[in-house]
């Protein structure tokens, strides 16, 4: 059986401990100039040939040892490479990655201007066929009009049969009729006589329904005032003195009163 000696034993505590301190954790998280997470960004351990991701908080956690070369690769910016060092494995990392800048194609203007005003303008101006046309275009629309515009009609060939055609609108010539009647034995409307006026006030207050005036608590006097107050309004006698017709009279009535209490506060009795 062998005996393992000082030197031996020593020699492999430093092997092991050199392992050990050799492969650890780095870990970090990854933004952009503006301070903002980006994710997901490859983290590449280009000495070991490993690699991993950030997460979406940006932050990530790879196997490196000192002097370990890690690259951060995202699309749209540029690469970002960082040296292991000792101090890197007590403190996370913060890989901040620029933006790519986008370059815009060039333009490239084929007009040199010579700098004489009026010779360079002369490209920015309508071409002579140009003008022509504009021109002929104006003088034909404020020249009259030749010939008669069409009518705006649909061709008989495209409308439908009329079928009312040589037939008799029996409803219309009744109607004409009863017009023609009601203004033949209608008596003429004409201005009341004062005597006239009286008689139909009077009669207006005899033979017309009054009760829903009273219904309002309205005396005799207050009637009165309402009733010449509905005959200077409507003209009463003029259109009924000859013609008396008692419920025209009485729905002309309730009409106006309808505004009159409003305007006079009329509440009808609560009995």
């Amino acid at each position: 059986m062998k005996t393992i000696t000082k030197p031996s034993l020593y020699t492999a505590m430093l092997l092991i401990s050199g392992t050990v301190f050799s492969q650890q954790k780095i870990t970090g998280i990854v933004t952009d100039n503006s301070n903002v997470n980006i994710n997901p960004v490859l983290i590449v351990n280009i000495s070991k040939q490993t690699n991993t991701l950030s997460d979406t908080s940006g932050r990530f956690t790879i196997d490196a040892a000192e002097n370990d070369e890690i690259r951060f690769v995202k699309e749209g910016y540029f690469r970002s490479v960082k040296k292991i060092s000792e101090d890197d494995f007590n403190t996370p990392l913060l890989i901040i990655l620029k933006r790519e800048e986008i370059e815009i194609p060039e333009v490239k203007i084929a007009f040199k201007p010579t700098g004489n005003l009026e010779k360079d303008s002369k490209r920015f101006n309508e071409s002579q066929k140009l003008k022509t046309l504009k021109s002929d275009v104006n003088e034909y629309l404020k020249r009259p009009l030749n010939e008669p515009l069409p009518k705006n009609t649909i061709s008989k060939t495209f409308s439908g049969h009329d079928f009312n055609a040589g037939q008799v609108d029996v409803l219309k010539v009744i109607g004409a009729a009863i017009g023609l009647f009601n203004k033949a034995t209608k008596p003429k409307i004409t201005k009341a006589t004062y005597g006239e006026y009286q008689a139909f006030m009077t009669r207006l207050k005899n033979e017309v329904d009054l009760t829903f005036l009273k219904k309002y608590g309205m005396e005799e006097e207050q009637i009165d005032a309402f009733l010449y107050y509905a005959e200077d309004a409507q003209e009463l006698s003029k259109k009924y003195r000859k013609d008396f017709s008692k419920a025209a009279i009485e729905f002309e009535l309730k009409k106006v009163f309808a505004e009159y209490s409003k305007t006079h506060k009329l509440t009808p009795n609560k009995d």
